[in-house]
């Protein structure tokens, strides 16, 4: 990705007459007659002193995201059911598929022509809001306009980058550890349960491995995982990163390491060609579906996924040890551009997709587990699918279970996770030792965080 040659400016301060405006939308949002006046004032918040003195201004609203055909008609709905009831509310809507995508909303955001609203993932957050590219929304949340009270206090956290909400969760999912019923039930092994150790969930894949005569690896080997490793590290009461830092030494990276090459030699995973394999993203090349290893180390909402490329039966689990470890992620955000002229909207708008019950039953689990903890049996009354239902009963078992939300991930994240992927896979071929390895990820990552 290119950085930006023009960054944004700093949202300017929000006037007496836009915080007023937050205020009235709230307490007036029931009648769609009134809203065009509501919404003229509340369009002067974008640093435009002329915007919002017609009472009858229409405002049109860009937004953008990544996903398929069927994300974009979920989300159309909402946006259409948003306009439904405040009639001068429009919306243009462009999505694409991942690829690229930042790309584009960089590209955008440099020009100054970032959309209205637009959707992140971790791996983007920091890095737009340290650009000044995401409007503050703060002030908002504060009011209660944008209101968080009913996320997980862990999830509502995720969003916030030195000191200022950067986006919004538009869905929870936290690690979640899938594995192969069917076959369990085949070699008569029982299935793993949440808050086993990592030298127990090891040897209960070496006991599949063995039980399926070397056939079913027992694990897909997660020592190239970031999740998986940042999860360890907060068990050790360590984080992944430290601000814009590594958190954590080359020895704690040396166990990881020699925890997952012990369980290599012990058989209880596949050998390196096939790690490389399930090392994907990919839902179809998880080895938990191909067939070549009982579990896989992924997100708790891509159970139904994963579900769909295999006959087997699927069962879902929290990845080893304390779940204090892990927490409420947000699986994406929306977040709202500091250069739009309504940013009043913006945050109303985003009000709408998180805390409104039509809109969280429209999008179901797609995205991940709704953030609002008082609409998910909602949510759930509406899931025709088994594995979906199963999805969100752990998210809502799981979530007393959470730590505190670690910051989200700084500028240079992605980098991070591509190094680890090589780095680790150095030890899985046997081409360098834990120490080295672990040695060497520390000295690159330096460079990639600076």
């Amino acid at each position: 990705m290119h950085p930006a040659t023009h960054p944004e400016s700093a949202l300017p301060a929000r006037t007496h007459r836009t915080r007023k405006a937050g205020r009235v939308l709230r307490g007036l949002a029931a009648t769609a007659v009134a809203l065009p006046l509501i919404f003229g004032a509340a369009a002067c918040g974008g640093g435009n002193d002329d915007a919002g003195t017609d009472p009858n201004e229409k405002v049109e609203l860009s937004v953008f995201w990544w996903g398929d055909d069927s994300r974009a008609e979920t989300t159309k709905k909402v946006l259409d059911a948003y306009t439904a009831a405040h009639p001068n509310v429009t919306f243009v809507t462009t999505f694409q598929g991942n690829q690229g995508y930042l790309d584009k909303l960089s590209t955008q955001a440099a020009g100054g022509n970032a959309p209205d609203i637009f959707q992140l993932d971790d791996n983007m957050l920091s890095e737009l809001a340290e650009r000044k590219v995401t409007l503050d929304l703060t002030p908002y949340v504060e009011d209660k306009t944008l209101d968080l009270s009913k996320f997980p206090e862990s999830l509502a956290r995720y969003g916030v980058v030195d000191g200022e909400q950067a986006g919004v969760a538009l869905a929870e999912n936290t690690p979640g550890l899938i594995y192969n019923r069917t076959k369990l039930k085949e070699f008569g092994v029982a299935e793993p349960t949440t808050g086993m150790t990592w030298e127990a969930f090891i040897a209960w894949a070496k006991e599949v491995s063995t039980r399926s005569g070397g056939k079913l690896p027992g694990t897909m080997d997660p020592s190239a995982d970031y999740k998986a490793l940042w999860v360890w590290l907060r068990q050790q009461g360590k984080e992944f990163y430290n601000g814009k830092e590594l958190g954590f030494t080359a020895e704690d990276l040396t166990r990881w390491f020699e925890l997952w090459k012990g369980a290599r030699d012990q058989g209880a995973t596949p050998t390196a060609d096939v790690i490389h394999e399930g090392n994907s993203s990919d839902a179809s090349k998880q080895l938990v579906v191909t067939g070549k290893a009982a579990t896989s180390w992924v997100w708790s909402n891509q159970l139904a996924a994963l579900s769909k490329n295999t006959k087997d039966e699927l069962g879902l689990m929290a990845y080893p040890g304390d779940p204090k470890g892990q927490w409420a992620r947000a699986s994406m955000y929306w977040s709202g551009s500091a250069k739009t002229k309504y940013p009043d909207v913006v945050a109303d708008v985003i009000n709408y997709f998180v805390n409104d019950a039509t809109a969280a039953k429209t999008l179901g689990i797609e995205r991940g587990i709704t953030p609002n903890l008082d609409l998910r049996k909602e949510v759930e009354a509406t899931l025709t699918d088994a594995n979906q239902k199963a999805s969100l009963a752990f998210e809502t078992e799981i979530t007393p279970k959470f730590g505190a939300a670690p910051t989200p991930p700084p500028k240079g994240h992605a980098a991070i996770r591509t190094l680890l992927v090589s780095i680790a896979e150095s030890v899985q071929y046997g081409k360098a030792t834990p120490a080295q390895a672990a040695q060497d990820f520390l000295t690159q990552a330096a460079s990639k965080l600076a």
